[in-house]
């Protein structure tokens, strides 16, 4: 990085960019204007911390750059809009390879491309540790926004996407294994269900959220918003082969990684009982008067999530 300065590098990385049609100005002026058709804009940041979120022994830069993308862009689709386009800043130690940053930046926009969304700019600076912080804006499409506020009694609990598998790859290489690679990719690169979003808001969804730090913590933000209790189906829940084999081999129940695994970002949403749920979406559970998250009924013991501070 030292060796080519900053503005060598913007260039750099804007030369490799491309942009779809939301983007009407990308970089290169003190800011970029991206379409607005209906008039509000869904926006969502995320940071993404070397040794925090992601190991570059365990993660290529253009794993990290799908990664940092697909965190933001499901926040997006999880309010029920379209995402549109990115805004990155970068902070890098400056004896970092510049082919590195490069690769991050393809990484990026490729993963945006997926929903027709562009990185249109941001900022860089020197620090001592890797952060990429991301910016994300998506369109509504003239629907309103899907809160967690939403979710009423006798709604049906629905999941798009999958749980467990990126939790269940970072276990594989905490523990120092390359596979099975069905996880490990899962963790490097999540599968996100983006299009899921918008449908369900098309769909009457009383609230949504992604699941991004473990389904149980995270519907619990739900439970609290909407007042309601929220009970999960364990059997919902099929374990694939490579998950059972490598729970089995580590000695860890499955569904931990299941019910509060996070980094998927899968989308769970409540639906009034009389909506018929689509493809792609699986019912797992209801939602019921009072408060708080339980399985089967009962108190989940254990760890529902991830938490920055705990």
């Amino acid at each position: 990085m030292s060796g080519i300065g900053e503005f060598g590098l913007i260039e750099r990385i804007t030369a490799r960019l491309s942009y779809g049609p939301t983007t009407l100005l990308g970089p290169g002026d003190d800011a970029a204007v991206v379409a607005a058709p209906d008039g509000r804009v869904a926006a969502s940041t995320d940071v993404l911390v070397d040794g925090r979120h992601f190991r570059r022994d365990w993660c290529s830069a253009g794993d990290v750059g799908h990664k940092a993308a697909a965190a933001n862009l499901a926040d997006i689709a999880a309010m029920g809009a379209t995402p549109t386009a990115l805004l990155v800043a970068l902070c890098v130690p400056a004896d970092l390879d510049t082919a590195w940053a490069e690769e991050l930046a393809d990484g990026l926009a490729a993963e945006a491309a997926t929903v027709g969304a562009s990185v249109v700019g941001g900022d860089m600076s020197a620090s001592p540790t890797l952060t990429i912080a991301v910016t994300a804006l998506g369109d509504l499409e003239g629907r309103p926004p899907v809160l967690r506020s939403g979710a009423r009694p006798g709604d049906v609990l629905a999941l798009a996407g999958r749980t467990g598998y990126a939790a269940a790859g970072l276990t594989v290489l905490t523990r120092g294994f390359r596979t099975p690679r069905l996880l490990v990719e899962a963790y490097r690169r999540p599968v996100v269900p983006y299009p899921a979003g918008p449908q369900a808001a098309r769909l009457g969804a009383t609230s949504m959220i992604d699941v991004s730090d473990g389904l149980l913590a995270d519907l619990g933000h739900v439970s609290a918003a909407s007042r309601v209790g929220i009970d999960v189906r364990r059997g919902a829940f099929e374990v694939p082969r490579q998950m059972a084999d490598a729970a089995q081999a580590l000695g860890v129940d499955p569904y931990t990684w299941i019910l509060a695994g996070g980094e998927d970002h899968a989308l769970a949403a409540t639906f009034p009982p009389a909506v018929a749920l689509p493809s792609g979406w699986q019912p797992i559970g209801v939602v019921t008067d009072g408060v708080g998250v339980t399985v089967d009924g009962a108190p989940y013991e254990g760890v529902t999530g991830w938490d920055h501070f705990r």
